[in-house]
């Protein structure tokens, strides 16, 4: 009985997390600004309202491409760590070097991705023409 329950809970978080989305914005841009939304639509894997939606709210988007790379780098310190446990130690200053610059790169990708949303956010200080 307590799983029937918890399964009626979970639906109805769901239900309330969507919104209906009835409103709707219409607007012109150049070919230049419509090109570069394009782009950011093909790395993102987003469509032309989710994108426009979450970059006017300052919801952080991420390309796919950065998602990716940060995926494989975990799962390179994982195989890292499993020859570190598997030889114990024997080869602990090569991995662990090794780990140290998967990190920093992973580090480096997460600031790149914040600081490029940072620059393409919509800013009240900004003067849009």
């Amino acid at each position: 009985m307590a799983e029937h329950t918890e399964n009626k809970q979970t639906e109805r978080d769901k239900q309330t997390c969507r919104t209906r989305k009835n409103r709707k914005i219409t607007f012109r841009l150049s070919e230049s600004e419509y090109a570069q939304i394009s782009d950011d639509m093909a790395v993102c894997g987003l469509t032309v309202s989710s994108l426009a939606r979450k970059r006017l709210l300052g919801v952080r988007v991420a390309s796919h491409a950065d998602l990716a790379v940060l995926s494989e780098l975990r799962r390179l310190g994982g195989l890292l760590k499993h020859i570190h446990n598997e030889t114990r130690g024997a080869y602990s200053s090569l991995t662990a070097q090794a780990i140290k610059d998967l990190s920093a790169y992973a580090r480096a990708l997460t600031e790149k991705t914040k600081s490029t949303e940072k620059s393409r956010a919509v800013s009240p200080e900004k003067d849009i023409p």
